[in-house]
């Protein structure tokens, strides 16, 4: 529940810096024009997001013949779940690691690497995946989608207000070292609230995978496998476009800049601490 009421007050604020950008920029008119922006963006990125990541990884649908276990295994832990079977991709490459994608439960599709299969052991996947269709049931795809856009969107009218100059509410130009100033501090500042609801989102995930497969522990033991193995394995998809970091179950990427403000996803040793708590029955 907290990390629920964390993520609803993360999306107000990036929605409220959001109009305030817009606001600056143009005023009443240019709050509005921003805000048919996002719905734009967040319209596109809704409906089509999941084709592109797919592609993107290069990923392989997989059925009950060409991966019977895996397919297996994942119906039937959506039928647990109580939501529809999602599409099954496979994607070849060394570092282990999953995703979810696709805009609600109907139309959702879940993907892991080879390496991942290679790694763990089948009650450790079944963690994983269960983690993953959490994810499919909470709509994260969405609210994570809907964060990335508006986060990018509040730097195009951040770059906007450098190059054309802001506006106050009586039509005026605003301070040019003002408009500077939020050049900088807004994406910063929708960066910081991204990345706090990709780590809230983390958590429920955890917790509700955990519950699906009830079995908290093997969810722990696989964080902790995924990163040690994860950390020597680069993975060149996630590299070319690190805005499908959050997505993942562990951060792919090699460099993760600043620590803890900046990160997707929160620290290991947290995560696997809160699922032992919940395997001790606390």
């Amino acid at each position: 529940m907290f990390n629920l009421m964390k993520t609803a007050i993360l999306m107000a604020a990036i929605t409220a810096l959001f109009m305030a950008i817009g606001g600056m920029v143009g005023g009443k008119a240019g709050m509005m024009m921003a805000l048919l922006v996002a719905v734009g963006m967040n319209f596109f990125s809704y409906w089509f997001s999941d084709q592109m990541v797919l592609k993107m990884y290069n990923a392989r649908e997989v059925d009950a013949q060409t991966a019977p276990r895996f397919y297996g295994m994942v119906q039937e832990l959506a039928q647990k779940a109580q939501i529809p079977m999602p599409r099954v991709y496979l994607i070849d490459e060394a570092q282990p690691n999953a995703f979810a994608t696709g805009r609600n439960p109907d139309n959702a599709a879940v993907a892991a690497t080879t390496g991942i299969l290679n790694i763990l052991s089948e009650r450790e996947l079944r963690g994983v995946m269960a983690h993953e269709l959490a994810h499919v049931k909470h709509r994260d795809i969405l609210i994570s989608t809907i964060s990335a856009t508006m986060a990018g969107a509040i730097s195009m009218l951040a770059n906007f207000a450098v190059f054309f100059g802001g506006r106050d509410e009586e039509g005026r130009p605003a301070n040019p070292i003002a408009g500077i100033a939020v050049a900088i501090l807004a994406p910063l500042a929708a960066s910081l609230i991204q990345m706090a609801i990709s780590r809230a989102r983390e958590f429920e995930a955890d917790r509700g995978g955990a519950e699906i497969c009830g079995d908290p522990q093997s969810l722990a033991n696989a964080l902790l496998k995924i990163q040690r193995y994860a950390q020597g394995l680069p993975m060149a998809a996630a590299e070319a476009h690190p805005e499908t970091a959050q997505m993942m179950i562990m951060n792919p990427l090699s460099a993760e800049g600043l620590k803890g403000l900046f990160s997707t996803h929160p620290a290991t040793e947290e995560r696997v601490a809160r699922l032992m708590a919940m395997a001790r029955g606390g």
